[in-house]
């Protein structure tokens, strides 16, 4: 590296600076001392910038495991199940434990094109 040579000032003049600031003295303030006027200490709050990653820790999305598929197991098929179609229109479906009633109701008209009228759960 001889060609960063220029880039320094000449030691000369740094010599006479360094003594300049010697003799005189840097002029240093002193901070005055916070008067404290709580007894309790409390962190300050201080600037929490948003995440900003690199790169992604979980390189692909995750999948939905609740899909249409996966609400809907199968149709119940005992005798109640089969009196409750014939008399009062209604279809009874042994379904996934985490979904909600409105998922039940998409699942059923994207599966079977059947508008629901409503949805009762019952957990067995």
């Amino acid at each position: 590296f001889a060609g960063d040579v220029s880039k320094k000032a000449d030691p000369k003049a740094q010599a006479l600076k360094a003594a300049k600031a010697v003799k005189s003295g840097t002029a240093i303030k002193k901070k005055a001392k916070k008067i404290r006027t709580t007894v309790t200490f409390h962190r300050p709050k201080t600037l929490s910038k948003e995440r900003n990653p690199r790169y992604p820790r979980i390189s692909a999305t995750p999948r939905n495991k609740l899909d249409h598929y996966q609400i809907l197991k199968y149709p119940l098929t005992t005798e109640s199940a089969m009196k409750k179609i014939e008399d009062n229109n209604t279809l009874v479906f042994i379904v996934d434990l985490r979904a909600d009633k409105k998922k039940i109701k998409d699942a059923v008209k994207k599966m079977y094109d059947i508008q629901a009228k409503k949805v009762n759960t019952l957990i067995r």
